[in-house]
């Protein structure tokens, strides 16, 4: 049973940082693929970034590129998602994410953390 946990989340100011931790647990995640994906309020959810467990390799929504930053330490078996510059816009509830990396669709979720950024 894949379990994810995310931590990290909370109130900042705008121009601050944060940085989300998912805590994944119940496999060998060699073969995965992680993801952090977001939803604002009153919006659908969107994709953030993921990384490739085995080699590290990242991909990320344009949007977020060169603001956020994926990554993952194999020894804790945990993801992070550093998150600067923050804008008011970034407020959402992020959720972490797996899938095996063949799959399309991500199919395991973590319960996701409020991040609020005030303007």
């Amino acid at each position: 049973q894949v379990q994810l946990v995310e931590s990290g989340g909370g109130l900042v100011q705008t121009g601050g940082s944060l940085r989300l931790s998912c805590a994944a647990s119940g496999r060998t995640f060699s073969s995965y693929s992680m993801g952090w994906f977001r939803q604002p309020p009153g919006k659908e959810r969107e994709f953030v970034a993921r990384i490739t467990w085995i080699d590290g390799r990242t991909y990320y929504a344009d949007s977020m590129k060169g603001r956020f930053t994926i990554s993952r330490d194999y020894a804790k078996n945990t993801v992070y998602l550093q998150m600067n510059s923050l804008k008011p816009e970034d407020t959402a509830v992020y959720y972490c994410a797996a899938k095996l990396s063949g799959e399309l669709k991500f199919g395991y979720w973590g319960q996701g953390t409020q991040v609020t950024v005030s303007s």
